[in-house]
């Protein structure tokens, strides 16, 4: 697979993802989207600008920042 390629396949899989609003956005507008793709990677964007793109993390980063959040070590 090319890097251009890669790069699409990416977008689409970010343009297709289920992304949910985080429960603990204010009303603020100071809100973060999550979003588990198909590839088994996570990914987060900010709700403010959309178009600044996504974090895209692999399983086990995504779980560490979980267990790191969870455990307020974080």
């Amino acid at each position: 697979m090319t890097e251009q390629s890669a790069s699409q396949a990416m977008q689409t899989e970010l343009d297709v993802a289920p992304w949910r609003k985080s429960t603990y956005s204010g009303s603020n507008n100071n809100c973060i989207e999550h979003a588990p793709l198909p590839s088994g990677r996570h990914a987060v964007r900010d709700t403010k600008d959309r178009s600044l793109g996504a974090h895209v993390f692999a399983p086990t980063a995504w779980q560490a920042f979980v267990t790191a959040v969870q455990d307020g070590s974080l």
